[in-house]
């Protein structure tokens, strides 16, 4: 089931990737939906500004943020914790 949060993190990503929200799955990497570096950092600052949070990640070094980008999963899941925290 989908969620409002992961809905509108698929929208802005699809949004980000020129795709319909229904073709960003959860498997897909960034990759793989043609978001190269730049993309990904456009799609951050949306979810940072949409969520009111902020993402732990360098885009320099992206290895070495504690925001793992491997696939759209593993944003989803890093968001929902950031909202989470944010309303404790």
């Amino acid at each position: 089931m989908t969620d409002q949060i992961e809905s509108r993190i698929r929208e802005i990503v699809a949004e980000q990737a020129m795709l319909d929200p229904e073709q960003v799955t959860s498997e897909a990497t960034p990759e793989e939906l043609g978001i190269d570096s730049l993309g990904l950092v456009e799609s951050i600052f949306a979810l940072e500004e949409e969520f009111d949070i902020s993402i732990p990640f360098n885009a320099n070094e992206p290895e070495k943020s504690d925001f793992d980008i491997s696939n759209m999963g593993t944003i989803i899941a890093a968001v929902r914790r950031l909202v989470a925290q944010k309303a404790a």
